[in-house]
């Protein structure tokens, strides 16, 4: 199953990428215990982790939303062609994610609404593509809700020294500036209404404009969490920041209110990053969480 239904909308997973981050679990999420990755190994192989060479397993993909008779993409992914110099397990990618797009019934004239949770280099990619020499939004007849706290961190203009140093490297330059000067962008801050079962809110923390999207329609609930979390771990020890967190303190209470929340209201939690079912159900145990459920989503198998 690659769609379900929650209320009013329907939920449809894009594949991009899926499988080695050419990251070692310490590497990638310093502040998780030796023990969560020994002790759950059964749990966390293979879909999360590749046990044979103790690297991290990680999906690239697109949540296609279909809300309200509107066409939405949550986070656009890497793209293809993309000079990403300090990224380069992300450079030079020839995926078939138009492809899988197409598949599921869309083409780029049909979104509507494009949602980049985050500025990153994993989550805006596809904002564009190389047309002849010329990066030109992917999706003409879109807007793309930008955080503009991320819009304003991630301009090269404005200055600032991220933690990720030069990781993000061009990204703004080919995938969110050219969008912006085509006046397809809506840039946003602290929250945004985009339907009645849909709703944007900043959750600042893994980068200072990072969203969360929360799905209430009828009795169903669900949030797309982005980049709040990488991997299951980070359930199970949600003081366990990624490498990649511009503010450690900020995205450690950011996980916490969220995954209460997620908790406390039977919503089905939606990183960007997960392989296996893709998104989980969970619940409080004492001051962390458990998984209690995965969704219906079937995991990938082949890696690529």
């Amino acid at each position: 199953m690659e769609q379900i239904t929650l209320g009013n909308v329907s939920i449809t997973r894009i594949r991009e990428y899926y499988g080695s981050v050419e990251m070692e679990p310490h590497a990638f999420i310093p502040e998780s215990s030796q023990e969560v990755w020994k002790d759950g190994v059964h749990w966390l192989a293979p879909h999360f982790l590749d046990a044979e060479t103790n690297v991290v397993n990680s999906a690239i993909q697109t949540w296609l939303l279909r809300s309200g008779g509107r066409t939405i993409l949550v986070d656009t992914g890497v793209g293809n062609h993309k000079e990403r110099p300090y990224s380069p397990v992300w450079s030079h990618l020839e995926t078939d994610f138009l492809a899988n797009l197409a598949r599921a019934g869309v083409q780029p004239e049909d979104v509507d609404i494009v949602i980049n949770t985050h500025l990153h280099v994993d989550h805006v990619g596809w904002n564009t593509y190389l047309d002849g020499r010329q990066w030109v939004p992917t999706f003409p007849n879109a807007t793309y809700l930008m955080p503009k706290d991320d819009f304003d961190f991630w301009n090269p203009a404005n200055g600032h020294q991220p933690l990720l140093g030069r990781g993000n490297q061009n990204v703004f330059e080919d995938s969110v500036a050219p969008v912006h000067q085509a006046g397809q962008t809506l840039l946003w801050e602290n929250s945004h209404r985009i339907d009645a079962d849909l709703r944007l809110d900043a959750a600042p923390g893994h980068t200072p404009g990072s969203s969360v999207l929360t799905l209430s329609s009828g009795t169903d609930r669900a949030v797309f969490v982005g980049d709040m979390l990488h991997n299951p771990v980070q359930i199970v020890e949600p003081d366990a920041n990624s490498c990649f967190c511009e503010d450690p303190a900020g995205a450690r209470a950011t996980r916490r209110k969220v995954l209460g929340w997620a908790a406390d209201n039977n919503a089905l939690l939606i990183p960007a990053h997960l392989g296996g079912h893709g998104a989980a159900e969970i619940a409080r145990n004492g001051t962390t969480f458990d998984i209690k459920g995965w969704a219906p989503f079937a995991p990938y198998t082949e890696q690529g």
